[in-house]
């Protein structure tokens, strides 16, 4: 169990890239994304050179090049932590060493209070011996890494998901699989059989006749239906889910998988009051798949965590989700942008990111992937793509691929975002006779494609592979905007215990009106491309958000006094104006409404 009740979830692809050896001697979880091989493996090459390691290079095309530079890089890390750790053990109990600053920063917590009492004492030998004790309570934050579970291309045929032990989401479980590193693969995106069966084929996966597991399965979940179609179908195969990550449909970094006005509250309570019952049959399920296999299930049933992210600013914000709601643990993402020590961001965009007005942050459609995607508009990423576009050049080069899923122009795809399928599909519109409003809308969205897959990782390493430079995407979400200030860790972790406040915008609203409001606000943008006779951007259906907005409001006025405390008031105040305006646009144009589509 981790000593922090908070973790840093995956930032693109290059911000978190190296955050375990800035974080997890102090006990803080992280997650690396291992969708780019290629950044993984210039990082690896970069981080033993500093620490002057051999390191032999893996070239692309040599054999399992993707898991081999995955395993490569994921053993480093574990090693250069480990090494990190024994360092910290060895430290004095003096002020600002390593260890000191290890236990300053944890919760208030038995290990805390152990860690108080120690100061306490005069008499030498005793306190000694209370130091030895905490000498061996120390431990690592987990380095935890992400797979997009729908990024599973293979490269030979140029087919998604083909169940190909090569194709992209394998290789990198595989990657995973095979390292020293006992933690968890976080799987987002949803589910994706063939890879969810391919779990089971790595005895570090399933439990031994104690229940131990070397590592771990976590999903990222919408809610709790979608917990048990998943965890069974891991379950089936001998795989135990150990924690399901429940993020914010909107209120989040990156792409923003919006489920129809579906938000944090209601969907807390239905998993608080069915959480037994999941453990229940998953267990059920887990130890009959183990049986028919031969092998001898764990005595009982194993434990399993249920988290949060998107949106949390406060330190009130995240008591409720543990306290109120009975989450185990909560995700701080975006906030950690302005914390230089802990994510690889260049100072030209930590600036950015500081000044960044509610403007500067949308909800895009940059995404090769065809979904949502919180961008910050003022990146040189965003400039870089406005000024080629501008020039008659749309487009990237496209040096990665790790986001084709289009075959409309080749048989084993292109990127969306790539130069020669923006040049295929601005002709083809063109030579089409589509009415000016609906052509101008489509090339706007032709032309917000964004080369995520190399401009994430500009951040981490601002030139690529072959030597070209790289202008950087960030991929912060709506909470960024209220933080200002550029701060270090153990100010941050403070922030986030309550022990002190970094400087918010004034007019920041609760994290769960501020949801709501996004749905709101993309409620308001579909009927307004209705009437204006555009396209759906998505298959959002409006009559299902008004309704989960509505039993969203009933549930957040009955909790007002444990959800906002002495802000109870406001809160409702601000939760009446946001029902009045999505009430407003589904009963003035009922029409739209039931136009799905």
């Amino acid at each position: 169990m981790s000593v922090h009740t908070f973790h840093i979830p995956v930032m693109g692809t290059g911000f978190t890239i190296e955050t375990p050896l800035r974080v997890a001697r102090y006990g803080i979880s992280s997650v690396v994304s291992i969708v780019d091989d290629m950044l993984v493996e210039q990082t690896r090459l970069r981080i033993a050179r500093l620490h002057g390691r051999p390191a032999t290079p893996i070239g692309r095309h040599e054999e399992d090049s993707r898991a081999r530079r995955i395993t490569a890089y994921l053993d480093l890390l574990h090693d250069l932590v480990a090494e990190q750790m024994d360092a910290l053990r060895q430290s004095t109990f003096d002020k600002g060493s390593e260890i000191v600053r290890y236990f300053e920063m944890l919760p208030d917590s038995p290990l805390r209070a152990l860690y108080e009492r120690m100061r306490e004492v005069t008499d030498e030998t005793h306190r000694h011996e209370l130091q030895e004790q905490l000498r061996a309570l120390v431990r690592p934050g987990s380095i935890d890494v992400n797979i997009m579970t729908k990024l599973d291309r293979d490269r030979a045929t140029g087919k998604i998901a083909s169940g190909a032990k090569s194709s992209d989401a394998m290789a990198a479980l595989r990657g995973f699989a095979l390292s020293k590193l006992q933690s968890s693969v976080i799987l987002s995106a949803g589910l994706n059989l063939r890879l969810f069966s391919y779990i089971g084929d790595f005895e570090d996966f399933l439990p031994d006749a104690a229940g131990h597991l070397r590592k771990k399965v976590i999903l990222k979940v919408e809610d709790l239906r979608s917990a048990l179609i998943q965890g069974r179908v891991l379950a089936k195969r001998g795989v135990w889910v150990s924690e399901f990550r429940i993020e914010s449909g909107l209120n989040c970094g990156g792409h923003a998988f919006g489920n129809s006005g579906a938000v944090l509250g209601p969907i807390l309570e239905e998993f608080q009051k069915g959480r037994a019952q999941l453990g229940h049959q998953l267990h059920e399920v887990l130890v009959n798949a183990l049986e028919k296999a031969g092998r001898k299930p764990p005595p009982g049933e194993l434990p399993f965590r249920v988290t949060v992210q998107g949106g949390i600013g406060t330190a009130e914000e995240d008591r409720v989700l543990r306290q109120v709601y009975g989450v185990d643990g909560t995700g701080w993402g975006s906030p950690f942008l302005l914390v230089p020590e802990v994510v690889s961001i260049d100072p030209q965009h930590l600036e950015r990111v500081a000044v960044a007005r509610e403007e500067d942050v949308v909800l895009s459609r940059n995404s090769p992937l065809g979904v949502p995607f919180w961008s910050l508009r003022t990146s040189a990423s965003e400039e870089n793509k406005r000024a080629r576009a501008a020039e008659g050049r749309p487009g990237s080069p496209c040096p990665k691929g790790f986001l084709i899923s289009n075959t409309e122009f080749h048989e084993k795809g292109l990127c969306t975002a790539s130069r020669a399928y923006q040049k295929r599909k601005l002709a083809e519109l063109e030579a089409s006779d589509c009415e000016p409003a609906i052509r101008a809308d489509a090339e706007e969205t032709i032309l917000a494609k964004a080369c995520l897959c190399r401009d994430l990782a500009g951040g981490a390493e601002p030139k690529d592979e072959r030597g070209q430079d790289v202008p950087t995407a960030v991929c912060c979400g709506p909470n960024t905007v209220y933080f200002s200030a550029v701060a270090r860790l153990h100010e941050m972790v403070a922030h986030i215990y309550g022990r002190r406040r970094l400087p918010l915008a004034a007019n920041r609203p609760h994290m769960f009106l501020k949801e709501m409001g996004l749905h709101v606000r993309r409620m308001r943008e579909e009927v307004e491309r209705r009437r204006a006779g555009l396209p759906s951007l998505s298959d959002l259906s409006l009559e299902e958000c008004r309704r989960n907005l509505s039993a969203a409001a009933a549930h957040y006025r009955e909790r007002a006094g444990e959800v906002a405390g002495d802000q109870r008031d406001l809160f409702l105040e601000q939760l009446e104006a946001l029902v009045q305006e999505f009430q407003a646009l589904t009963s003035t144009e009922p029409e739209l409404v039931r136009t799905e589509g």
